[in-house]
Order: structure tokens, then C-alpha cells, then sequence
């Protein structure tokens, strides 16, 4: 069971934290039992339609369907209405794809996570996440062929910070997003809470934790203001400002995970 809904949360994408510790998993430099906890984060985890099981089960029992996998099978996606790179290709998969923003590409499986919201008899509501399970075509093209590696998405990220760091300082989204404040401040300091798992080159480190507090900050701001403090006029200023970073964080995101991993 996760934290109440509500609360304004700066958590990683689950999908960054699948793909990280199930490919360190699969390089044999982290023992098995540790990568569920590791993914859930304290959350309920559940995975829908793993081969051979019938029902719902939890996150542990599933993750044995992908122990013949390599690392290099196993990547993160993030795309975006007209920018669907790293799908493989058109299908039920790759729509749930584009609605969720995140999924695992897992050698012939398709992973996303859905948040269920629940609410307690005692009137507590609570989030739960299920892990659904799509099959791939096996004539699916090699979408990492157009994917941009750890450098080039590390320089794109250093340019569109630079230019719309000063575009939201512009706007004070800090005055109608107050949480925001700590977010942009941990920007240039990044915490251990955005660490990958053994494996990753320091660059991938460097370029996961920039962008990881990066895509939390995002998601803050581009959401709607508490009370309506900002105007039409205001949230189109905003979300141009944020159009070329956003891109630029989940280009960054997906060559760090995705990044070859060492002993």
C-alpha cells in the first residue's frame, strides 16, 4: 500500500526503476531478492497477463518470466504524442504506451504500470500499482536504432536547462507551485534518492540524477495551479517553456537507463 493520494510527490517513474534494477539484475550485479523491494519503492506492486499465471501476483512472483533475459533486452520508453521513438512499432501495446507516458520494452513482453486509487472503509484512499503485460509482435522493428545515446542526451539536457531554467524563473512558477521551490533548488544538487544500481558508468549517474529531479519538477509544473493562480494566458507562456525540456528530460531519462552496464 503507497502513501495517501494527495500528497505532492517527487518519486521517480516506476518504469526507470524497473528497467535500472532488473537489467542490473539480469548482469548478475544485484541478487534477485532485492529487485522487487527495489522497484516498489514501499509501494503495492502487482503485475496483469505474465505468461502462465491467471491472475494477479505480486511483483516477485512475476519478475522470474524475464530471468532469460540480457540486459540489453530489457529498455526503457518514454514517448509522447508525436514522438513515439523506442515503441516497437504500432499495436495495443504501444496506444497504452503513448497514454501512460512510460513502459518497459522486456525482449517480447511490454510492461506499464497503471495506479489504481482505493479507498479504505475507514474512508483512507490509497494507491496500488498493476504492471499489465502486453505481448510483442516478433517482427517488432529495432527501435533503439533511433534512441540517443548517453552523450548526446547529456549535452541536449545541459542546453534546453540552460534556456528554460530562466523562462520558468520568469513565470515565479514557485509562487503558484510553492512545493516547487526545493525541487529547482535540488536541480544543481541532486540527492542519493535518484541513484542507480550497480552497473551504471559515471556518466549514466550523472545524466539519471540531473534528470531524474528534472522530470519530478516537470511533472509539478505542468500541472494545473491550486486555486486557479494561473491564467490561460499564463499556462500557454508555461507549457512553451517547458515543451523543448520535457523532451530533452525524457530523451535523457531513456539513455541513462538504457545505458550498457559493467561489472
Amino acid at each position: 500500500m503507497s502513501a495517501p493520494t494527495g500528497e505532492a510527490t517527487l518519486a521517480p517513474r516506476r518504469s526507470s526503476r524497473f528497467v535500472t534494477w532488473v537489467r542490473a539484475w539480469r548482469a548478475g550485479l544485484v541478487p534477485y531478492d532485492d529487485v522487487a523491494d527495489a522497484i516498489a519503492g514501499g509501494e503495492e506492486h502487482l503485475v496483469a497477463d505474465a505468461p502462465g499465471t491467471w491472475t494477479d501476483v505480486p511483483l516477485n512472483e512475476a519478475l522470474p518470466t524475464l530471468s532469460r533475459l540480457s540486459p540489453d533486452e530489457i529498455r526503457l520508453v518514454l514517448p509522447a504524442p508525436g514522438d513515439p521513438r523506442g515503441l516497437p512499432g504500432p499495436g495495443d501495446f504501444a496506444g497504452a504506451a503513448l497514454l501512460a507516458g512510460e513502459a518497459v520494452v522486456a525482449g517480447g513482453l511490454g510492461l506499464i504500470p497503471q495506479v489504481r486509487t482505493h479507498t479504505s472503509g475507514s474512508g483512507v484512499t490509497f494507491e496500488t500499482v498493476l504492471w499489465r503485460v502486453y505481448p510483442l509482435p516478433s517482427d517488432a522493428p529495432n527501435a533503439t536504432l533511433t534512441l540517443p545515446g548517453a552523450a548526446e542526451a547529456e549535452a541536449e539536457l545541459a542546453t534546453a536547462l540552460a534556456e528554460t531554467t530562466a523562462a520558468l524563473t520568469r513565470l515565479d512558477v514557485a509562487q503558484w507551485r510553492p512545493e516547487l521551490a526545493g525541487a529547482l533548488a535540488a536541480l544543481r544538487r541532486p540527492d542519493g534518492a535518484t541513484d542507480l544500481p550497480p552497473g551504471y558508468d559515471p556518466r549514466a549517474r550523472r545524466l539519471f540524477a540531473r534528470a531524474a529531479v528534472l522530470d519530478r519538477v516537470l511533472a509539478l509544473a505542468g500541472e494545473a495551479a491550486p486555486g486557479g493562480a494561473v491564467n490561460g494566458y499564463e499556462a500557454q507562456q508555461r507549457d512553451a517553456a517547458l515543451r523543448p525540456l520535457t523532451h530533452a528530460c525524457r530523451q535523457a531519462l531513456v539513455a541513462a537507463c538504457n545505458a550498457p552496464l559493467r561489472p
